[in-house]
């Protein structure tokens, strides 16, 4: 007789790999259509196939595996302030720089859908790999508050529209492409960078000196940040490269990088400036109106990417259920798991059909005032309920796998760690909220054509006018700072509905809407779907 082999790996499920990610996604396909993309002219499933492969999924452990090093000297002394990081992470930023996530929407000329296709492909790499996203979503969005200065954008676009990845620790000008960062919040301060202490002495035209200090800059191997700082004339924004224009290393001291929870692919680092070179970008006195212009499309890719972790981790738990037997019945025949699962995939559909949504008012919003208001009003809205939500639904999908997914060969023990980064990233809960708040006060009538729009799409949906309702009775309130965070919930309930209503079968949207919009949601798994769990789990893994 044969001994019984103990470790004979018996009922687990096969390498989760070699998946085509975007075409076995149904609500994001349908959500594109929606918007009027092309997906084969797009080349997405191209796309989808290739970040699904299985040498990709491992570039992104090992990313997250080897986390980047400083080295603030040479071996001879001499300051150099360079981090170096695992050709992992050098493999991933290539190939999203290839794919134009930096910069598709910037191309020349722009196609009617640049931004819902870019955030397609945004949402499917953040599932694969969210640390190197950081300098993608920055140098992307730079272009926003580069245009304040004209010159400066048409000294610097040529070098950001490029599509390869120059990595070369060199002055910007002798390179064929670049990267661009940000440095907004310091140790005193953090939200409230009104109170940022860095000093900018005026030398030249637009040349300034900066000292003092940032407390979190990310990605500090970008050619060049833009950051806030005191001029004369008040908080300003400026552009400061990592060299000077003579050549020479520009004075920006990294002290150290910081030990994070999640994100371990991507370096953030505590800076100091010395004198430091820069440019000023906009008048003096205007930084934050002129940064804003970037931080708005950075919330929209804070929003579109955690969609994405979370469809990564639904695709995950879908992929465990179907292989493992438990009671000598696959986990996914059995009522109690079926719900966790159709529960979750209606969570994550509502939020990749929202996140689809808010994009494409980015492409509308030139030629369409209500599409303006949209992207205004929503996208935060979109960024506070998608990214709070992304830690909740990953440990749910996490507990499909049990102790499976606990451990850190799993990818979901990734996806759970880096979860909580983009609802803190560009505005934390709180300031999310007041800042919806203070737009719709600001703007009464935008807030009006906003809630008017979402109820076009979703009016006759169980619980709809009472939520435009309650938002209007709460901006009406004697507190309404105190009802911010409500307001912001309800206004996200909203636009997910409307949103689901153009891309989903009626049967999934009522679903929704009874379960989220007509009453609060309960514990993934104990909310009343009905008959919508079985049309959810075949949308949700189609070709898994």
């Amino acid at each position: 007789m044969h001994a019984f082999e103990t470790h004979d790996v018996l009922n687990q499920p096969p390498p989760f790999s070699d998946v085509n990610l975007i075409a076995a996604n149904q609500p994001l396909l349908d959500a594109l259509k929606a918007s009027g993309l092309d997906t084969e002219g797009e080349r997405l499933l191209e796309f989808g196939g290739t970040w699904g492969s299985a040498e990709r999924l491992d570039i992104g452990r090992l990313a997250n595996e080897n986390p980047p090093k400083l080295r603030t000297h040479d071996s001879r002394g001499y300051r150099i302030d360079a981090v170096e990081f695992h050709p992992a992470y050098h493999l991933l930023m290539r190939a999203s720089m290839e794919d134009g996530l930096h910069a598709s929407t910037w191309d020349e000329p722009g196609t009617s859908h640049a931004h819902v296709a870019r955030a397609a492909r945004l949402y499917t790499a953040a599932g694969v790999e969210s640390g190197h996203v950081c300098p993608i979503t920055m140098t992307h969005a730079s272009v926003g508050a580069l245009a304040a200065s004209p010159n400066r954008l048409a000294e610097w676009l040529p070098k950001i529209r490029s599509r390869v990845y120059d990595s070369r620790f060199i002055p910007f000008w002798e390179k064929d492409a670049v990267t661009l960062g940000m440095g907004m919040t310091e140790k005193q301060g953090g939200t409230d960078v009104r109170a940022n202490t860095t000093r900018a002495a005026p030398k030249a035209g637009d040349e300034y000196e900066l000292t003092g200090h940032k407390w979190f800059m990310s990605a500090p191997m970008c050619d060049a940040f833009l950051m806030l700082a005191q001029a004369p004339g008040g908080l300003t924004c400026f552009l400061v490269p990592r060299f000077r224009p003579d050549g020479s290393l520009n004075a920006l001291r990294l002290q150290r990088l910081k030990d994070k929870l999640g994100n371990r692919s991507n370096a953030s680092s505590e800076v100091e400036f010395r004198e430091a070179f820069g440019w000023r970008i906009g008048e003096e006195g205007r930084g934050v109106r002129t940064i804003i212009e970037m931080v708005q499309l950075t919330r929209l890719d804070c929003a579109v990417a955690s969609a994405g972790l979370i469809r990564m981790g639904l695709a995950l738990a879908a992929h465990h259920v179907r292989h493992r037997k438990v009671f000598q019945k696959r986990l996914i025949d059995q009522p109690a798991m079926r719900m966790v699962l159709a529960d979750l995939a209606l969570e994550s559909e509502a939020m990749t059909a929202l996140a689809l949504r808010a994009a494409g008012s980015f492409d509308l919003q030139q030629a369409d005032g209500h599409e303006a208001a949209f992207a205004r009003v929503v996208t935060p809205a979109a960024k506070f309920g998608i990214c709070k939500a992304a830690p909740r639904l990953l440990y749910e999908a996490m507990e499909c796998l049990g102790g499976n997914g606990y451990v850190e060969e799993s990818a979901l023990s990734r996806l759970y760690r880096e979860a909580p980064v983009n609802a803190i990233w560009e505005g934390s809960g709180n300031v999310i909220a007041l800042d919806i708040l203070r737009a719709e006060n600001r703007e009464p009538e935008v807030a009006a054509s906003v809630l008017e729009r979402l109820m076009n799409d979703a009016g006759d949906l169980p619980g709809a006018s009472d939520a435009a309702r309650d938002i209007v009775l709460a901006l009406q309130s004697t507190d309404p700072e105190a009802k911010a965070r409500f307001v912001a919930e309800r206004l996200f309930v909203l636009a997910a509905a409307a949103a689901l209503t153009r891309s989903a079968p009626s049967q999934i949207v009522e679903a929704y809407a009874l379960t989220r919009l007509a009453a609060p949601s309960r514990t993934i798994g104990a909310n009343d779907i009905g008959g919508a769990a079985n049309p959810l789990l075949e949308r949700a893994f189609v070709a898994i």
